[in-house]
């Protein structure tokens, strides 16, 4: 008999299975993005009700199966409440979700996006912090990560606070990096920057939510 697994981890999507139970994508600092099933969680009375609603980080406890993970018990640590009053906050959210799943894959070490991803929700929920900027800076630190990034296509002839704020993100690690602001002209350049380097990494792939973003 296998043992537990225990596993620190933030939901990035949740969906139901039958009638009662719910099945999580969860993003883990040590096994990478792995799913799990909450036998009975989407029952009022349920444990693992609130546990695995989007957002949520905390510790979970698994119990490996053939092609995925059964949650037993979870202790949260952040249930991230504010975006769920806030709905273009939690667009945002949605995305850094989606984009987070798309880069990430089980059995690998996920710790600096689970970090970067921790991070820009928090910075989500605090007023100082533009969505715009948010979403670029964590746009851009995500590729960086990835280590698909090409500074020197940056060089002659772009701003000197895009180039700037570049290479704060590329010394900077996942935690600290929402920690600068930008005058509109140079948080333009960052937004555009940073939409070409997803497209480039994402090899063209469509997010649903940036959709939704778009429409607001």
């Amino acid at each position: 008999m296998q043992a537990l697994l225990n596993v620190t981890g933030m939901v990035l999507k949740t969906e139901p299975a039958g009638e009662y139970d719910r099945r999580v994508e969860i993003l883990t600092v040590s096994n990478g993005r792995i799913s799990a099933f909450a036998k009975g969680a989407r029952r009022q009375t349920n444990h693992l009700m609130a546990a695995t609603d989007l957002f949520v980080f905390g510790d979970f406890k698994l119990y490996p199966g053939r092609s995925s993970y059964s949650m037993t018990d979870a202790s949260v640590k952040n249930y991230f409440s504010e975006l769920r009053n806030d709905y273009e906050a939690a667009l945002y959210g949605m995305y850094f979700l989606e984009a987070a799943a798309f880069c990430t894959r089980e059995n690998s070490d996920s710790k600096e996006v689970l970090a970067l991803l921790y991070q820009a929700l928090r910075a989500l929920t605090h007023e100082a912090y533009e969505h715009r900027l948010v979403k670029a800076v964590f746009e851009l630190k995500l590729v960086m990560l990835e280590g698909v990034f090409n500074r020197g296509a940056y060089g002659e002839g772009c701003d000197k606070a895009l180039l700037y704020a570049l290479d704060y993100l590329l010394a900077t690690p996942p935690e600290k990096v929402f920690s600068f602001t930008l005058k509109e002209e140079a948080l333009k350049e960052l937004q555009k920057a940073a939409r070409s380097e997803m497209k480039k990494m994402s090899g063209g792939h469509e997010f649903n939510s940036l959709a939704l973003i778009a429409e607001m």
